[in-house]
């Protein structure tokens, strides 16, 4: 949609060309003015160094032979091309030799530097602009007339000095080339102010336009997000500017928030469906222990049972906060160095005992010392649930029941496998549902838990910037927990 000018001018990028615009328009005035004025000051003084060095050559030829000796080496460099203006005149003003025609009025009144440029003719020039034009009319060679080309002329400076038998000797220089100079100088500024103006009108219109439209699409996707549209993104162009890694990160955030909304779904859900059949039974029974009439011994094996069911209820709400707090980022638990080697020799001397009454063989392969940036209390506890299904899902093997925990490096990542010989998971769909919550496979069923075990270890894996990979042992289920090596949460 097209803008009107003050609606364009609103705009910051539109602000923010207008104001580099006009600085950059007064630095080029003031430069024009400064350097213009540098360049006549430098030819000026060169001029009068010119003009002094000529005195100087004049001087010298008056002391050597007097007034005619001076009269011919006027006339002999007046001659001469490209030769500086030269006069002799008589007290009067009358002109009698040099190279100049006619004078601004006044110019030789006043001994010393003129302190204006003046303007004159040269000898001739007057002749022929009136040949030119017609006229006929005999030029006046009087220093002190008034100079009727007064416009046609050419402007100089000069050194007006009195000769100690009062005449007047006037050395000039004609300011033709300076000025020329100078015209060029203010031209070529003038014509880099106009490029400079254009420039900044078409990167205005180029690259403003499109910052333009491209805050516009933002701000078009900003308002379809929060119009509902959780599943829609910031346009990315590619181009790795400013607006694509803030268009990034933006995505980035809505990703998360879609992912937390998510979350929150999956505990409303949960909450709703899976933990609705375990209350349901905690009251049925209840309700059949008030209904009959039973023993003291009986009231207190049903409340044992009603307590010990609660206990595992309030253990499945813990687990499914903490799995929100991990996955979310806001868990309060703070990391630090952890000896994996160290966390892997106490889960599995912890266990021992139960593999040894399940008949199951547990085996460990540590190396001296792994550590990593983490939680050592997260981490055990993972482990812990990992190591503890591997136990109860190893029990149907076909060979003897065995679960071998290994450690090792793996590239840039520290890789902790917990390997076990049973049934498995074959299907690799069924593999990607294992780890959300409360899902228990058809095989499983069979087994006590609440399907939260790999649920909690995948949502610590999370915080720890890490991943949980289950992967086929043949026979049996490896279930690897890979670490950043080096990464510091």
């Amino acid at each position: 949609m097209a803008l009107s000018l003050p609606a364009i001018m609103k705009t910051t990028a539109a602000r923010l060309s207008a104001l580099y615009l006009l600085l950059f328009a007064l630095c080029a005035v003031l430069l024009v003015f400064y350097m213009t004025s540098l360049s006549a000051r430098m030819l000026t003084a060169q001029t009068q160094e010119t003009i002094n060095d000529e005195v100087l050559g004049l001087a010298q030829a008056y002391q050597r032979g007097g007034l005619p000796v001076l009269v011919r080496v006027v006339e002999a460099r007046s001659r001469q091309p490209g030769a500086n203006l030269y006069l002799i005149a008589d007290a009067n003003g009358q002109i009698l030799t040099g190279n100049v025609q006619s004078l601004e009025p006044g110019v030789i009144e006043t001994e010393g530097w003129t302190t204006e440029p003046f303007s004159y003719q040269r000898f001739g020039e007057g002749e022929l602009d009136r040949l030119r034009g017609g006229d006929q009319t005999a030029p006046s060679s009087g220093a002190g007339s008034a100079q009727a080309e007064g416009e046609k002329g050419h402007n100089a400076i000069a050194l007006v000095l009195r000769l100690p038998n009062q005449m007047i000797m006037l050395v000039g220089r004609d300011l033709g080339e300076p000025e020329r100079f100078r015209a060029v100088i203010r031209r070529s500024l003038m014509l880099a102010l106009g490029m400079m103006g254009l420039g900044g009108l078409l990167i205005w219109f180029f690259v403003g336009r499109a910052a333009l439209k491209r805050i516009d699409s933002v701000s078009d996707a900003s308002r379809r997000i929060m119009g509902g549209d959780l599943g829609g993104r910031l346009p990315v162009t590619g181009a790795g500017d400013e607006f694509d890694r803030l268009s990034e990160n933006l995505n980035t955030m809505l990703a998360r928030i879609a992912m937390l909304n998510e979350g929150l779904k999956q505990v409303s859900d949960n909450i709703a469906h899976d933990l609705k059949t375990p209350l349901t039974r905690l009251r049925n029974r209840a309700e059949a222990t008030l209904a009959g009439k039973h023993k003291t011994t009986d009231y207190r094996q049903a409340l044992e049972s009603t307590i010990a069911e609660s206990d595992q209820l309030i253990k499945t709400f813990n687990a499914i906060l903490m799995i929100s707090r991990l996955e979310a980022g806001y868990s309060s638990e703070t990391t630090s160095p952890v000896d994996l080697a160290a966390t892997v020799s106490d889960v599995v001397e912890l266990y021992e005992p139960v593999a040894e009454e399940a008949g199951v063989a547990l085996e460990a392969t540590v190396p001296e010392a792994i550590t990593i940036n983490g939680n050592r209390e997260l981490i055990g506890q993972a482990l812990s649930n990992i190591v503890d299904n591997a136990i109860k899902y190893s029990t149907d093997a076909t060979e003897s029941p065995k679960v071998r925990v290994t450690l090792e490096r793996a590239g840039g990542e520290v890789k902790l496998a917990v390997a076990d010989n049973g049934h498995g998971i074959p299907d690799d769909t069924d593999r990607a549902r294992a780890t959300e919550r409360f899902v228990r496979l058809e095989k499983s069923r069979s087994q006590p838990g609440s399907g939260l075990g790999l649920s909690l270890a995948k949502a610590i894996m999370t915080f720890h910037n890490g991943r949980l990979d289950l992967l086929p042992a043949n026979p049996g289920l490896s279930v690897v927990m890979s670490f950043p090596a080096r990464e510091t949460h």
